[in-house]
């Protein structure tokens, strides 16, 4: 029998406008990936280009590049916006900038119409040797010059593009301008967020660079609203002692102000984190205090909070269990997290299957037992109901 899926509705709160509109614009975060580590590999004298998709448009964009984890300056010489022909994007009137080291810029205004689902292609030069921060798992092609090649930013074709990467580098976040839009929804968690699963149709069946990530399926369900999703896979929301190093310093608590405190327009965060914080030794206590820590900030900033509570996952110990029910507890008690955030989105409620409560439904599930595939990336899209949202 088909599992039913209940609907809920989010209620965004308002916040201060004021960073979304200076200097007389409406910004809004129509895009975004996090950074995680450097790249293995420097640049060398040639381009890149990244491939950034829009949950809704607008007349012009301004783009975020990030040097979270290099050590030394990063210098851009050169970068161009484009769907079709290149246009110049500057930086504070300039055409190169030069970014410190654990910094970030936002660039000017690019005049540039843009539409819901739209792909803007982000050119990037660097002339010396620079060491990119990246986002590990794009879920599709992005594009390098091979080195020593020069400038190809301005390139209307992709031919000097030869090389191809499966990460995002240095770009991190895409805003559009567009007064009619009323707020950007940030989903932040870890892999089931990022986009783990996203690409599995089924046994021997792959997609790749279709946008399937259940962000991507909400971001096409609304109207006036972003989505820029925050996800990085491996990450907890507490600080576990089985952490490995690869995502030490990126808890929820360390990254919340970089990967959603500094976009633009928020107005709700889908707070999904806590599976991998059992599998890496945190306790029901840990993941509840991290939950009031990071919700408080939020709350303070006048931000929704909208939580899951932890999904399934196989192989959980019998105390891992009984910690997933004490937070669940604590998450559904009066349906309004025991006052510490703004309501539920229960997509344990979509993914469980009733008989192994530890398993996601076979159909959704990719084979992992922990993420979901395209039917249940749209499932948990399908779950969230936005409806005539008044964001005042």
């Amino acid at each position: 029998m088909k599992k039913l899926i209940p609907l809920i509705v989010l209620t965004l709160l308002a916040t201060g406008t004021a960073e979304a509109q200076r200097a007389g614009r409406a910004w809004f975060t129509s895009w975004a990936q996090s950074q995680e580590r450097l790249a293995t590999t420097p640049l060398h004298d040639q381009s890149i280009r990244m491939i950034t998709h829009l949950s809704q448009g607008g007349t012009a964009i301004r783009v975020r590049l990030q040097n979270t984890f290099g050590s030394r300056p990063l210098t851009i010489d050169h970068a161009t916006v484009a769907i079709g022909t290149p246009r110049e994007v500057t930086f504070a009137g300039r055409r190169a900038v030069t970014i410190p080291a654990g910094g970030e810029v936002w660039s000017d205004g690019t005049p540039l119409g843009t539409r819901p689902g739209d792909d803007v292609a982000v050119s990037l030069y660097a002339a010396g040797e620079i060491v990119p921060g990246q986002h590990n798992s794009a879920f599709r092609d992005n594009y390098l010059t091979p080195p020593g090649t020069g400038d190809h930013t301005a390139d209307a074709t992709n031919n000097a593009y030869t090389q191809k990467t499966q990460s995002t580098l240095v770009v991190s976040a895409v805003d559009v301008d567009n007064p009619s839009l009323k707020g950007t929804i940030v989903p932040f968690g870890s892999s089931v967020v990022d986009g783990v699963g996203s690409t599995n149709c089924g046994p021997g069946c792959t997609e790749f660079g279709t946008n399937r990530r259940w962000t991507d399926v909400l971001a096409r369900r609304l109207d006036q609203l972003t989505v820029a999703n925050a996800g990085i896979s491996g990450t907890t929301s507490a600080v576990c002692p089985g952490n490995p190093p690869g995502v030490a310093g990126l808890d929820a608590a360390a990254r919340l102000q970089r990967d959603v405190l500094a976009l633009h327009g928020v107005k709700a965060v889908i707070y999904y984190y806590g599976t991998n914080d059992l599998a890496n030794g945190c306790t029901a206590n840990d993941i509840i205090a991290s939950y009031r820590k990071v919700f408080q900030r939020l709350r303070d900033a006048g931000i929704a909070v909208h939580v899951t509570p932890i999904t399934p996952r196989p192989g959980y110990a019998d105390q891992n269990n009984r910690d997933r029910h004490t937070v669940a507890a604590f998450l559904r008690n009066g349906g309004d997290c025991s006052a510490t955030c703004t309501g539920l989105t229960d997509f344990d409620q979509v993914l469980a299957d009733p008989v192994k409560p530890n398993s996601i439904l076979a159909d959704y599930d990719t084979g992992d037992g922990v993420h979901a595939n395209i039917k249940g990336q749209q499932a948990i899209a399908d779950y969230v109901a936005l409806r005539k949202l008044s964001m005042l």
